[in-house]
């Protein structure tokens, strides 16, 4: 994900409102006690999630990629009253981790996390979703974005994550890197999509954004 200049990066969290001190601590004890930390949404891309929400002051959120509870916290924040947030994840060892923040984000009541996988829970809640954030197994992505889309209310966005893959959608793709491939694809489909209108921002590893008409 180190791709974008430090220098720039840096200089864009030097003006971008500080974590508090509840994502401040969860972002240092996923580095510290997590594997793979640079999963975690992070400064930067947290904030722009918690705008995006606040704008869009949505009732329902859909999370398809838990990990640590991050992104779920910084979405939460722009819930209207009264709105939930489903997160799901199939790692049920960092379950507690993430209700942990969770309680002290002072969102226990606003987040429901659900563990398993997206394909067999989303079809069960039966919700029409205002604000859909995609961050799991990178492989499924085009099966979510299908899956979902006829489940967003007309307004409402998907926000897929990781879509720049440190870069490598932007050089030639061995044969087998699924992943590489799959994320291309989804570009080409959302892009080609006459049910939404998208943008790709290049933050952080990329956040492809899809707002159905």
């Amino acid at each position: 994900m180190d791709f974008i200049p430090k220098d720039i990066n840096s200089y864009c969290e030097k003006y971008t409102q500080r974590e508090d001190e509840v994502l401040y601590q969860l972002h240092r004890e996923t580095y510290l006690k997590i594997l793979r930390p640079r999963m975690l949404s992070g400064h930067l891309q947290g904030q722009i999630l918690t705008f995006f929400s606040k704008m869009i002051q949505p009732k329902h959120i859909l999370e398809i990629g838990t990990y640590t509870g991050y992104s779920a916290i910084c979405l939460a924040r722009g819930l209207k009253k009264g709105g939930k947030l489903h997160t799901i994840d199939v790692n049920e060892e960092l379950e507690d981790f993430s209700n942990s923040y969770f309680e002290k984000a002072g969102l226990k009541n606003d987040i429901v996390m659900h563990i398993g996988k997206a394909i067999d829970v989303v079809p069960k809640l039966d919700v029409e979703w205002d604000l859909v954030f995609i961050d799991a197994d990178k492989e499924n992505y085009i099966n979510y974005y299908n899956m979902v889309l006829p489940l967003v209310k007309k307004g409402g966005f998907i926000i897929s994550d990781n879509v720049l893959w440190s870069g490598k959608v932007t050089q030639p793709i061995d044969a087998g890197d699924k992943e590489t491939k799959i994320l291309v694809e989804l570009a080409e489909l959302i892009n080609s999509d006459s049910r939404v209108e998208n943008v790709l921002m290049p933050i952080r590893d990329g956040l492809l954004v899809a707002r159905k008409k």
